[in-house]
């Protein structure tokens, strides 16, 4: 059939067939069989009409097929390949500790990062503060890097899923990108390009979660993990809090600096609680060792240093400074006005309006705000008060790394009104609310 056929056949509410599917996703991976305006009305009537779990799956595979899909085998892996992925939020660095902890736990973590999202922040964005760092290498280094380390964490390449990265660019820009179907399809087709044989998702709810509402970010959970083990793919996914920072620092640099700190067993509780428990359910559902072994394993990996050598030698082997653990300030750039930030009254972090927190790191050039713009791997904060936290004159909601004083202001002023503060602290929960998958 005719794409436009295809199209209306969706627009008027009717199932595609995988056949329909893979017609549709050929088309748009050449650039030739849509044209931008049909990939534009495909994704509205898939929008508004909805993706059922077959399509989905049927999507998925297209997408992963449209380009190069990654193998492991050739090359005797002592162990499984396995990854997680993130739906993203502030201060969230787990990536950085993740795969080198897990690979010092026995797995092989090829891991294929994004960057940062309107306020959230990106894993590659923050591994570019690494002078250096490739992001981005060619498959023949990316395995041999995986094979030789236990890990590498890099970008999606042109010949990823290239209908994937078509189609994501194109909702973009045609208000379709929530989606939970089509989220999901794009999520997995680049997981099952990467030949993994387990993921572990972490989808995050809260204030600095893309996915804001808990029920919403329950359905993209339930719906990654139904739709990734159909595909073949052995998934669970976790919904963690986003309703604070994840972390004392938000900003690229600094968060580089605090992933070190941890691996050298310096974390801090809730970052460790989260990273500890995708770890954990990684080595489990890879089949290395079950949750209770898992951890102990992980926390001998931490406590003998070989997570942080692991990640040494990743960095050192895609181009960055051999030596970044041991003398992170020679390498990591350092904003030149460095001041506290304090609140109004004295009292206790009652909340944290978390998505604020994002944007005061873009007011400081953190981030993008367009796809071409460049970013201050500098700036940031450190020392985030936590829900909770006493605040006052000798201690401070945050403190500030900027590089001029009138970015400085602004961000100021959008980090003071984020955090509410009362008499008392409220009632605390788990950084981990539920785990989905089995």
């Amino acid at each position: 059939m005719l794409p436009q056929e295809l199209i209306r056949k969706k627009r008027d509410g009717h199932r595609l067939a995988d056949a329909e599917i893979a017609r549709l996703v050929a088309g748009i991976a050449d650039g030739k069989g849509l044209a931008d305006a049909q990939v534009g009305a495909l994704a509205m009537a898939l929008f508004v009409r909805g993706i059922d779990t077959g399509e989905c799956v049927a999507l998925t595979r297209a997408m992963t097929a449209s380009g190069d899909v990654l193998g492991w085998r050739d090359l005797d892996l002592p162990g499984p390949v396995v990854d997680k992925h993130s739906t993203g939020g502030v201060g969230d660095k787990v990536s950085l500790m993740l795969a080198p902890w897990v690979a010092a736990a026995g797995g092989f973590v090829p891991m294929i990062s994004g960057r940062g999202l309107g306020h959230t922040g990106g894993t590659l964005d923050k591994l570019e503060s690494i002078p250096g760092y490739d992001a981005v290498p060619d498959n023949a280094r990316f395995r041999r890097t995986v094979k030789d380390v236990g890990c590498a964490i890099i970008g999606q390449t042109a010949n990823l899923a290239p209908a994937d990265k078509r189609l994501y660019a194109i909702r973009d820009v045609t208000a379709t990108v929530e989606s939970i179907g089509l989220i999901t399809a794009s999520i997995l087709s680049k997981k099952l390009a990467a030949g993994l044989d387990a993921l572990v998702m972490d989808v995050k709810f809260g204030s600095g979660a893309f996915m804001a509402d808990y029920a919403d970010a329950q359905k993209l959970a339930r719906s990654i993990v139904d739709v990734a083990n159909d595909a073949g793919l052995k998934t669970r996914a976790l919904l963690t809090d986003m309703d604070a920072p994840l972390g004392l620092v938000a900003g690229n640099a600094l968060e580089v600096r605090d992933a070190i700190l941890f691996l050298q067993g310096k974390g801090d509780a809730r970052t460790h609680a989260c990273t500890q428990a995708l770890a954990v359910e990684m080595l489990d559902l890879a089949g290395i060792a079950p949750r209770d072994a898992a951890a102990r394993k992980l926390d001998a990996a931490l406590a003998s240093g070989a997570a942080a050598e692991i990640f040494a030698r990743m960095v050192a082997a895609l181009g960055g400074p051999a030596d970044l653990v041991e003398r992170p300030d020679k390498y990591l750039a350092a904003a030149p006005i460095v001041r506290p930030i304090y609140a109004g009254r004295s009292g206790i972090v009652a909340k944290i309006a978390t998505r604020a927190v994002g944007i005061a790191v873009l007011e400081l050039g953190g981030g993008r705000s367009d796809p071409a713009a460049a970013i201050d791997p500098a700036v940031g904060f450190s020392d985030i008060a936590e829900i909770g936290q006493a605040v006052g004159p000798d201690r401070p909601l945050a403190t500030m790394h900027a590089r001029n004083e009138a970015s400085a202001a602004r961000a100021a002023a959008t980090l003071s009104n984020a955090f509410d503060i009362a008499d008392a602290a409220p009632p605390s929960g788990p950084v981990v609310r539920e785990i989905l998958g089995a």
